[in-house]
């Protein structure tokens, strides 16, 4: 793939992952085991509130393909097909989820020097119709993003936004939702990367208000790290994720509303064991 800008997908990403990544309040515990030609086995489970899931996924890597198959306790079945340089810089991604047909997806990605392409179709009798496009450096990018829905012939979405990336630095701003919605965010990288904080300011114009977020990560060594995250709305955020073996992590997660004395603190844990 070429060492062009990112897709538009990917504009904010950084910011997105230090205040939200990780931050599930669930309880989930997942084994993966993994044989020489390729194949790794994941089983995992899930405990919500009120009730549990589980699935078992399996991906099969040769050469430029990837395909993952995954089986839940639900009676569906997901698939996913990568396919790698099938064309020079093009990536293509075909996924369904049995028994919903209508379901099946198809998805090219197209990388060069000082462009990304990315378009989805739904194939169903009404297809829904999603194109993106980034120019710029791998440092700065400008994109512009649009869905269009056939069954009722009309935009879902057309977004703008840009990304301005320095190495110690993030910034970005994505005005999203046919113009409702803006969001921009900072991400600052000190101690050589081991500590990041985030600033997050999103506003609705339909709606009275904005919500800003402070946040941050700090590698306390090369296996934990700890995350803290708190808006104006009165929610705070706190994770620890530590990987005890290499590829094998645990992660605690909790949010508190000090707003509302009556809301429970939530608290999440996930074990991924992996060879």
């Amino acid at each position: 793939m070429s060492k062009g800008p990112s897709l538009f997908s990917d504009i904010g990403k950084k910011a997105r992952e230090i205040l939200y990544k990780d931050y599930s309040y669930d309880r989930k515990f997942s084994v993966t085991t993994q044989t020489q030609d390729g194949l790794a086995l994941t089983s995992s489970a899930l405990q919500k509130e009120s009730h549990s899931v589980g699935d078992v996924a399996a991906q099969f890597k040769y050469k430029n393909a990837v395909l993952d198959v995954k089986i839940d306790t639900q009676s569906s079945i997901a698939t996913t097909l990568t396919l790698t340089d099938l064309m020079p810089y093009l990536k293509s991604i075909a996924s369904v989820k049995l028994p919903d047909y209508n379901s099946a997806k198809l998805e090219l990605q197209y990388f060069h020097e000082h462009a990304a392409l990315s378009s989805s179709v739904s194939l169903n009798k009404s297809p829904i119709f999603n194109v993106s496009a980034t120019c710029g450096t791998p440092s700065t990018v400008i994109g512009v993003e649009a869905g269009y829905d056939t069954s009722i012939s009309d935009f879902t979405k057309y977004n703008v936004g840009i990304s301005m990336t320095k190495p110690d630095s993030c910034t970005s701003v994505i005005l999203a939702e046919k113009g409702d919605l803006v969001r921009a965010s900072y991400a600052q990288y000190l101690d050589q990367g081991r500590t990041t904080s985030v600033v997050e300011f999103t506003n609705r114009f339909s709606e009275d208000g904005n919500t800003l977020t402070v946040g941050g990560s700090y590698a306390v060594d090369d296996l934990t790290v700890i995350k803290l995250k708190h808006n104006n709305q009165g929610n705070f955020g706190a994770l620890v994720q530590h990987e005890f073996k290499p590829k094998s992590v645990l992660t605690v997660a909790a949010e508190f509303d000090y707003d509302s004395i009556d809301t429970h603190p939530k608290l999440g844990i996930s074990l991924a064991l992996k060879p």
